[in-house]
């Protein structure tokens, strides 16, 4: 029998969101944050005609698409650097600070794969409770010792949707010892519409030990074909590009985002249209009686404890598939107005105690 890693033995594999279908065959996967929306016409045309070249290997430096994002956020080329979606991007971060001892600090609930990254990379997960289901920063700052080499803040916070506000998070960076890395999450930066809170790269020019991760997953619809990246200062988007696989961002991928940031306008149209649903999915359930934390994401939270296992049965009677997170709560994106309507029933339906 082959022997492996004893961290095997006690780690929990990652769950990715499910379907579920109803008695009468209706379907709302509302579980995994995507995009309820088609990729737009001219990214489908693109990579059609990028599939003449499957044949060929990606471009392993993808320069047309570092170019692109560069110039889109203007930062220089040489601070970003790439993965195979943000997670990807992460783990590579993870690698890159990895050493016997080392630590890295992050909310909990936060995340979930900070923790399965941090044990495959050897290295030890500090988590700091949150509070109101919002990073207690002070406390984050109070975890860190000497043997801190990394700590991830998501802005919004996946899943509770809470975001952190400029001064606090501004006040949190410049207690960071500056050998300490600061990963800002913003995978869903696209659907912030609170002013106060701070666009990340506007954050990091001046900070060497500030870096932003972000991901086409989302907003941009390209989930399936994983694109993720980072921006951050050279030696730091340098030693990520030392980590990643070869050939990580496949060609049709890098092809894909190179369109979607082109057909940008179009996209953050839609983008409109599910902060839109999301205001109104979440006064629906305020009026419904819930308690639901104010969300910056592309989903909403509901803190249902024990009662969690349930809830997603219910919504699952109405072809609605969640995200419990057993004993805690439920994540709930939003989806297309019937996928919203159809969990809106099921929620109403849930007795609330």
């Amino acid at each position: 029998m082959p022997r492996f890693r004893a961290i095997l033995d006690t780690m929990p594999p990652y769950k990715a969101g499910k379907a579920v279908v109803s008695s009468d065959g209706r379907s709302y996967k509302l579980s995994s944050n995507e995009s309820p929306y088609d990729p737009l016409p001219s990214v489908v045309e693109a990579i059609a005609e990028g599939a003449r070249q499957i044949n060929r290997y990606p471009d392993p430096a993808a320069i047309k698409l570092t170019e692109a994002i560069a110039e889109r956020f203007g930062v220089p080329a040489e601070h970003v650097a790439l993965g195979a979606g943000s997670v990807t991007v992460a783990q590579q971060l993870f690698e890159t600070v990895s050493e016997p001892g080392a630590e890295v600090i992050y909310a909990w609930r936060s995340f979930e794969a900070y923790p399965l990254l941090a044990d495959l990379a050897g290295v030890t997960s500090v988590r700091v409770p949150l509070v109101n289901e919002e990073h207690d920063l002070d406390a984050m700052a109070a975890a860190i010792t000497d043997r801190t080499r990394m700590i991830f803040v998501c802005n919004p916070n996946n899943p509770t949707g809470a975001s952190i506000r400029r001064q606090e998070l501004e006040s949190f960076l410049d207690r960071v010892p500056g050998d300490v890395l600061v990963v800002l999450d913003e995978a869903y930066r696209e659907y912030v519409r609170d002013a106060d809170v701070p666009d990340g790269l506007e954050l990091y020019r001046d900070r060497p030990n500030v870096a932003v991760l972000r991901t086409f997953s989302k907003a941009y619809g390209l989930a399936g074909l994983r694109v993720g990246y980072l921006v951050a200062h050279e030696p730091v988007a340098a030693a990520v590009r030392k980590v990643i696989i070869p050939f990580a961002v496949n060609h049709l991928a890098q092809i894909a985002a190179v369109a979607s940031l082109k057909a940008e306008d179009e996209l953050l149209e839609r983008v409109d249209v599910v902060v839109k649903e999301r205001t109104r999915v979440r006064e629906a359930l305020l009026a419904q009686g819930w308690t639901v934390p104010p969300t910056e994401a592309n989903f909403v939270w509901l803190r249902l404890g024990e009662r969690t296992l349930d809830f997603a049965a219910a919504c699952a009677v109405e072809g609605v598939s969640v995200r419990p997170f057993a004993g805690e709560g439920a994540r709930v994106s939003i989806g297309d107005p019937d996928a919203n309507d159809a969990f809106l029933k099921a929620a109403s339906e849930f007795p609330r105690s």
